[in-house]
């Protein structure tokens, strides 16, 4: 596994990245109090966590309509525990009126699960547009989505709540199926391909949607990576990609993909 360490939680991480992007320009976190006081501001609302003190840095994101959701990020640790742009790119998509239904909220009431949640921002970003979310990653980073929920419970109108889930394994309790399943930058290890296809068809019923938002990368094994990805995919689902002109009209960028998802009938 990766591990990132860098003074905004950013700089060496983004490394992977072929282009910069206007979103990308500076320092996508400023360095906050440490996670030890995080986690005891926390434990004071009434959240059980467990996570050892450490440093934290802080990156918001405003809203259309003015909010500002503002997720910690760890400043040592796997790929999780910092935001990436597909996440950023995913999460304004959305809250666009492209993404919403006329009138309305297209994710208001619906039953919503991320997988490879990391920091937890896209099913946060969800449960304000009135969904009811699960994000899901493994163990160790349970503490930082826990923490984030509660940072940002203000702005949810919806619910959010963070469970252990590992690719591959079974699904029992997360029942019933979702309506959307949310992905952003899960295609990225060669070895959790096979086990996140399985996860997908365990949780996905015919009506479900997956929004699969993905950086396209260039370098090393990347681009293999991501055939194989595609490769399993179409054994049991069909895709669309989202039109780069009905992203956000800021967040977006040529190399980053919004794919819509479903199992095959």
């Amino acid at each position: 596994m990766a591990t990132v360490t860098s003074q905004f939680a950013y700089v060496e991480i983004r490394s992977v990245s072929a282009h910069a992007r206007p979103f990308a320009l500076k320092p996508v976190g400023r360095r906050v109090h440490s996670f030890a006081t995080c986690i005891a501001h926390v434990r004071e609302r009434g959240v059980t966590v467990m996570a050892e003190p450490t440093d934290c840095f802080l990156r918001e994101l405003e809203l259309s309509d003015g909010s500002v959701v503002a997720i910690r990020q760890l400043s040592s640790g796997d790929v999780g525990c910092v935001v990436w742009d597909a996440a950023i790119v995913l999460s304004k998509f959305l809250e666009s009126q492209e993404f919403k239904l006329p009138g309305g909220q297209r994710l208001s009431g619906k039953c919503v699960l991320e997988l490879g949640a990391g920091t937890g921002i896209v099913g946060i970003v969800a449960a304000t547009q009135g969904a009811n979310v699960i994000v899901t990653d493994l163990e160790d980073l349970q503490e930082l989505m826990k923490i984030n929920i509660e940072s940002n419970s203000h702005l949810i109108t919806g619910s959010c709540q963070a469970k252990v889930l590992k690719w591959g394994e079974e699904v029992k309790d997360l029942v019933p199926k979702p309506d959307y399943i949310l992905l952003a930058d899960c295609i990225y290890y060669e070895e959790s391909l096979e086990p996140l296809l399985k996860t997908l068809k365990d949780l996905t019923g015919i009506d479900t949607c997956i929004l699969c938002c993905y950086e396209q990368r260039t370098m090393g094994k990347n681009p293999q990576i991501e055939r194989r990805f595609f490769e399993l995919l179409k054994e049991d689902f069909k895709y669309e990609k989202v039109p780069l002109e009905k992203h956000d009209k800021e967040y977006r960028s040529e190399d980053i993909h919004i794919l819509e998802i479903y199992r095959k009938t």
